[in-house]
């Protein structure tokens, strides 16, 4: 009998499913992914998941769409790959366009307000609830939760520590793979394949797909292409806009913010609340509206770049005066572009040589020492955010919003009520709370 496949129509479909319902960031992302493709439908071992999670969580970049990009590879190829990458992305893109206009054109009025006054509670219990989930499933031994707490206190220290933090991890990686092989080398993560259903279509022992070998010419037909797609509309930018125009400077710095920050969008935010700041492209109050948002829209966090984006542009009318909404829409797509484009390289490009090292434990041990310290870093950004929620500059202790918070951590923790049932009750408390505001004044 032949080996059973993966239907491609089945993986578009849940593809499509999973880019309109992936709320709660990188980690809630995962965490369903895992859900879906390893427990329930079998697709894919658990080992062969974390392999390729583990992967992901070490490369720049949003590590929930390069997951699910990878796996899209794994079952049905480059085609594969690319529809699920960018249908993770797409949903989210056209739903924040919306949003963003609205937020321009709306966000002043009281009502507005108030959902946003619930709403950033409601995500700070969301990013709390996401940290534990993944956190519980990765840190499975003392010594991985030392490293997740050292990586906390570094990151809280100096955000500017990450680079560090992640050389530190990879040399107790790989000395932990030697003096403690249990703890470094052995699979862990969420639940054990032989508890999640029996074998998985691509299983552990399952061969290595003939797309998913390692061959020069496929490797430079990826480089060749991945050039192409960021050269040809950085030159057509750059020639019909001129090199001062905002839209080429933000081609060249989400390409940076792509390829030079590590640790997911988390992680990443610190380096585009300053860039997007200092060019003018959004407020400080706009870039939390904007985080805030984007927990609140299906898709990767990360995808907070097409609101900077919008808002500088439309703002700003790169195209002219009286060009907002067009200047807006653009601007969206090109940091969106940019910012997911290096992914799919690292992904299509480097997936040959992730599978080739599937049963090299020399590799085991830094990738999940990396991974508890990853595990830090966001707990720590986690904490930041917390903090400019609940204590914003100048302002008292937001009380309400404390309590706001702890309820949706009970309805997280306690009711395991889903992440858009709470999402849902926050921005209907805060429409009440704004309509009152409303009609009081």
């Amino acid at each position: 009998m032949a080996n059973p496949t993966i239907p491609f129509h089945d993986a578009v479909s849940y593809w499509w499913k999973l880019g309109l319902t992936s709320f709660g960031g990188p980690a809630g992302q995962i965490s369903m992914l895992h859900d879906e493709v390893v427990v329930k439908r079998r697709w894919i071992s658990e080992k062969r998941f974390l392999h390729a999670l583990n992967y992901c969580m070490v490369l720049p970049g949003p590590e929930a769409q390069q997951l699910v990009t990878y796996i899209g590879w794994l079952m049905h190829g480059v085609r594969g790959g690319v529809i699920a990458g960018t249908l993770f992305v797409l949903p989210s893109l056209v739903i924040l366009i919306v949003l963003t206009w609205l937020y321009l054109a709306f966000g002043e009025t009281a009502i507005v307000m108030g959902i946003f006054v619930a709403i950033k509670p409601v995500v700070v219990a969301i990013i709390a609830h996401a940290v534990f989930r993944i956190g519980s499933r990765s840190l499975r031994h003392p010594a991985l939760w030392t490293i997740a707490g050292l990586s906390t206190i570094a990151m809280l220290i100096s955000g500017a520590l990450f680079p560090l933090i992640l050389a530190v991890a990879v040399v107790i990686g790989i000395v932990g793979s030697r003096v403690a092989p249990a703890v470094f080398n052995a699979p862990g993560g969420h639940a054990s394949a032989a508890n999640s259903g029996g074998p998985a279509i691509i299983d552990d022992t399952t061969p290595t797909p003939p797309h998913a070998r390692i061959t020069r010419w496929r490797l430079v037909r990826t480089v060749a292409v991945s050039l192409a797609a960021w050269l040809l509309p950085v030159g057509a930018l750059w020639l019909t806009l001129g090199p001062d125009n905002s839209l080429v400077e933000m081609a060249l710095f989400f390409s940076g913010a792509a390829l030079l920050t590590f640790g997911g969008a988390y992680a990443v935010l610190p380096y585009v609340f300053h860039g997007a700041v200092s060019a003018g492209w959004a407020t400080p109050t706009q870039m939390v509206d904007g985080l805030a948002l984007g927990e609140t829209t299906p898709g990767p966090l990360i995808m907070f770049v097409s609101f900077v984006g919008f808002v500088g542009g439309f703002a700003g009318e790169f195209l002219g005066a009286g060009t907002s909404w067009i200047s807006g829409i653009l601007a969206a797509v090109v940091a969106t572009w940019f910012t997911f484009l290096p992914s799919f390289f690292f992904i299509l490009a480097g997936g040959p040589y992730v599978e080739a090292t599937r049963h090299r434990t020399v590799f085991a041990g830094p990738l999940t020492a990396i991974n508890a310290a990853v595990v830090g870093v966001v707990l720590s950004l986690a904490l930041v955010f917390a903090h400019n929620v609940f204590l914003p500059a100048n302002q008292s202790v937001d009380v309400i919003g404390i309590m706001i918070a702890l309820v949706a951590a009970i309805a997280l923790f306690r009711f395991r009520r889903t992440v858009i049932e709470v999402i849902a009750w926050g921005a209907s408390l805060g429409l009440i709370m704004g309509l009152f505001a409303t009609f009081v004044a």
